[in-house]
This record gives C-alpha cells, sequence and structure tokens, in this order.
C-alpha cells in the first residue's frame, strides 16, 4: 500500500482493511493509492482519503468536490444496503482517478450485471462521474467510478 496521504497505516495495522477480502489488487504492476475499509463510523475518514488521493492525481480543483461526493454517496449506500461495512480502493491510471467501492467478495463478482434498482447514490454518482461500471453477484456488488483528469462536466451536458 502507498504511504502518503491517500495510505492508511492505522487501519491498516488494525487488521481491518483486507479482513475477509483478498490482499491489494495491482494494476499495471501498481499498487493501489487507497485500499481501504469502512463502516458507518468511518465514513468520514473514506471522504478525507478520496479527497486527498483526488489532490495527488492531480484532479481539478472543481472536479474534486464531485469525486468526493460520488465516492460518499457509493460508500453509504454499501453502509446501507450491503451490510454495513465496504472497502475503497483508488488507482490512479493514464490520466484518470478509478475509485472501486465493493461490498463482498471482489473475486466473486460476474461481469452479468444482476438487476439494479437506482437510487439517488448511484444516480449522483453516474451525473459527476466519466464513467460508473456495476457488478453484481451472489457475494455483492461492486461500483468502479471513472474521473478523467481532463474530464468534462456530464451536468452541463
Amino acid at each position: 500500500m502507498a504511504d502518503g496521504p491517500c495510505s492508511d497505516e492505522t487501519t491498516a495495522s488494525s487488521g481491518r482493511v483486507h479482513q475477509g477480502w483478498p490482499g491489494p489488487a495491482h494494476v499495471n504492476g501498481q499498487p493501489p493509492l487507497l485500499d481501504l475499509s469502512f463502516d458507518a463510523d468511518t465514513l468520514h475518514t473514506a471522504r478525507s482519503r478520496i479527497r486527498a488521493c483526488a489532490d495527488v492525481a492531480r484532479i481539478p480543483e472543481g472536479r474534486v468536490e464531485d469525486v468526493v461526493l460520488a465516492v460518499h454517496e457509493l460508500a453509504a449506500n454499501t453502509v446501507r444496503h450491503g451490510g454495513g461495512a465496504g472497502r475503497l480502493r483508488v488507482w490512479e491510471l493514464a490520466g484518470a482517478l478509478y475509485c472501486q467501492v465493493d461490498d463482498g467478495d471482489a473475486a466473486a463478482f460476474a461481469v452479468d450485471s444482476l438487476p439494479c434498482e437506482p437510487g439517488h447514490g448511484l444516480w449522483v454518482a453516474r451525473q459527476v462521474a466519466d464513467q460508473l461500471q456495476t457488478l453484481s453477484g451472489p457475494a455483492g456488488t461492486c461500483v468502479l467510478v471513472r474521473f478523467d483528469r481532463a474530464g468534462h462536466d456530464l451536468r452541463r451536458s
């Protein structure tokens, strides 16, 4: 796990980061900027860490709040509808910030997603992200959102 404003040494050392989940996923040989378990009591931590990751990834100032809002809504949905806890992972790849929120075993997700009843959280995330993908299976749901560094504002298109 990366060391810096996006990392979570406290949570990692307490054993909460990977409890019940596989170790950090490396993408293109890169570990995530952030790999954080969260629950209702730690949503504030997730918000501050995602803000730090957006800053590290040089997301334009006007888009940082969109990133924080979308990820917070996805994490809050996970707490409310996905068993009370989840996992947030963040990568910076090819000029974009990728944020993945899981509420179950990410290894068990199928590409063919189950029907999804979108609520305000997913709707908000779809409005501000450059891309949103939902994967569901018997073990849970995974949502991946992408924010391009030079992204466009979907609310105005």
